[in-house]
């Protein structure tokens, strides 16, 4: 018999994490929709080729192909041995695979917007919350299967969104009370100038995966890479000058000037960053919650290796403390579309990582004690006459949004104790025999063990009221 087990990057999720990782996904989902964003959802699947050439060689080796039926059939075997050639040589083939699962979010959003472009009102926004898949090395904060969580506007040139989507970053890490995260940006345009002064716009890509790779692998390496892509010492020069900009955000764009601001996208990057900055202050103190954010930070180190980015980008960072990193990014993408045949079609987006912020709060021991709150009441369960009340009762606060469960057999006090305990089911009701003659039942507090005795025909207004008055994380009893 096999051993049961799980795909290496996959994880099963119990009870108390589904409900950590939900507290996670309606804050942002509130956050999204006060913000306007709508709701949508795309297959788990794509045709191959939406997804590939879309992430630079790099993303394209991550995607997980998924293999076509048939292969098995004797008569195509020697068809099918060429055709797996051209695969392991790096080349794709509609014999071997049609489709994949999908990398991320918003090349399907593309296609998406591609296909019902002619029905949507624009500017068109909207949200997605789901799985995505990566062929990677797993690690911590690395994972095969991850969700996503993004936020798009599409059919919009304005800078507003961008500074809508910082504020959204604020809003939510600090709803969150994850303390201490940065906001970093940075612009694809002044990229593109380093690559003008570097070689030219054919040097962009070389240029941006190895910057990307920074944090993880040091200045050193960087130039050891950009020396085997090609580049010369001169222009590896220009570009340690230019990942080792320090100072105020004031003080890089004045740096940033003197580099590439006489070339025109490094000019109008520039401008944007500047307007940016402008616009979403250091700190911010005036956000629905009343609670100060964590500062903007302009970062040319920030490359975002996907070949679609071609403004303003992002990447926001756990706080130092937490050894994760990234934990969301994004930016401008102003013709996705057109490699759908829907040219001219400006967007902007950005990406939570889920998985990778379930990780900073688990550390940080920053969930509310609440977010377990699952079931409130237990009705023990004491004889058949006294279970058939006990439904009754239990179907009334159930109609009132109060969980409640009737133990499922009638067994020792002590082990129904047990069972309310280990679910942290706050309170219990007793109804015996006594107290179906008299009309009554015991309420016991499990996290105090106070308890009282109340008529039946209260217990709802009881209940409903000390719910109310404690927040629903315990009963005053």
């Amino acid at each position: 018999m096999a051993k049961p087990s799980l795909p290496q990057g996959t994880r099963d999720f119990g009870p108390e994490i589904v409900r950590k990782r939900q507290f996670i996904f309606n804050t942002i989902r509130h956050v999204f929709e006060m913000y306007g964003f709508q709701p949508l959802e795309t297959p788990a699947m794509e045709n191959i080729e939406t997804l590939m050439g879309k992430y630079g060689d790099e993303g394209d080796k991550l995607i997980f192909k998924i293999l076509n039926n048939g292969l098995d059939n004797p008569a195509k075997q020697p068809q099918i041995r060429e055709e797996f050639e051209k695969i392991f040589s790096g080349k794709n083939t509609s014999a071997i695979t049609e489709r994949a699962l999908r990398y991320d979010l918003t090349i399907p959003f593309a296609r998406y917007v591609a296909m019902n472009h002619g029905q949507l009102t624009f500017p068109f926004k909207r949200y997605q919350i789901q799985p995505v898949w990566r062929a990677d090395r797993p690690q911590k904060g690395r994972y095969r299967e991850f969700y996503q969580c993004d936020a798009d506007v599409v059919g919009s040139n304005a800078l507003l969104n961008e500074i809508e989507l910082a504020f959204i970053y604020i809003e939510v890490f600090t709803r969150l009370k994850i303390q201490g995260f940065s906001l970093h940006i940075n612009s694809r345009k002044i990229l593109s100038a380093l690559a003008e002064l570097c070689g030219g716009a054919e040097k962009m890509i070389d240029i941006t995966i190895a910057i990307d790779k920074l944090d993880k692998i040091g200045l050193d390496k960087v130039k050891e890479e950009l020396t085997h892509r090609g580049l010369n010492n001169e222009q590896i020069k220009t570009i340690e000058k230019y990942v080792l900009i320090e100072g105020s955000n004031e003080d890089k764009l004045n740096q940033i000037a003197l580099l590439t601001g006489h070339l025109e996208s490094g000019k109008n990057g520039i401008r944007e960053l500047a307007y940016i900055i402008e616009n979403v202050p250091p700190t911010m103190d005036n956000l629905s919650t009343g609670q100060a954010g964590s500062t903007l930070t302009v970062d040319f180190t920030l490359a975002r290796g996907l070949n679609y980015y071609t403004g303003i980008i992002f990447e926001a960072k756990a706080p130092p403390t937490v050894k994760i990193g990234s934990i969301g990014g994004g930016g401008r993408y102003d013709n996705l579309t057109g490699l759908f045949g829907i040219p001219d079609i400006p967007g902007v987006g950005i990406s939570f990582g889920v998985d990778r912020i379930y990780d900073v709060m688990e550390e940080l021991d920053l969930f509310p004690e609440e977010v377990q709150a699952g079931t409130q009441v237990l009705f023990f369960n004491l004889g058949e006459k006294e279970s058939k009340e006990a439904f009754r009762l239990m179907q009334q606060l159930r109609a009132e949004n109060i969980g409640c469960e009737l133990f499922h057999e009638n067994a020792k006090f002590d082990k129904q104790f047990k069972y309310a305990v280990k679910k942290k089911i706050p309170l219990a009701i007793m109804i015996g025999t006594k107290e179906m003659e008299s009309q009554t039942c015991i309420i016991k507090n499990l996290k105090t063990g106070n308890q009282l005795i109340i008529k039946q025909s209260e217990i709802k207004e009881k209940i409903i009221a000390s719910f109310e008055a404690s927040t629903g994380e315990t009963v005053t009893i």
